[in-house]
């Protein structure tokens, strides 16, 4: 029997493969097969990344949060804590952005949430 090699469509799906592979160092960019492993190998890193940004930030939000709270004469568990009980709705993103932004503001929450 003789040899088929695929013809279109496979070499769709190869020239596909190669150009997400570009960038790639050495045969990562050149080799369908190396090209292949490259890009399902950052994909999954750029599934996870965009993850653990999401962590990341929320750390970053609480250092902030928690550094003008101190200035404010609170902690962040203690402000966090106040907050709930009451009832001030609030994220982590929305005070830290006026932690850094609109330091007034912020002090005017935490007199609000009741030191």
């Amino acid at each position: 029997m003789t040899r088929v090699k695929g013809g279109y469509k496979p070499h769709l799906r190869h020239k596909k493969i190669l150009k997400m592979g570009k960038g790639q160092f050495g045969s990562r960019h050149r080799l369908f097969r190396r090209a292949n492993e490259a890009m399902l190998k950052s994909l999954w890193y750029a599934y996870r990344d965009r993850h653990n940004r999401k962590r990341d930030l929320r750390r970053l939000w609480i250092v902030r949060i928690n550094a003008a709270a101190r200035l404010n004469g609170t902690t962040y568990s203690r402000l966090i804590a106040k907050l709930h009980v009451g009832g001030i709705l609030l994220n982590r993103k929305m005070l830290a952005d006026l932690a850094v932004r609109d330091p007034k503001a912020f002090g005017q929450v935490v007199e609000a949430a009741g030191k």
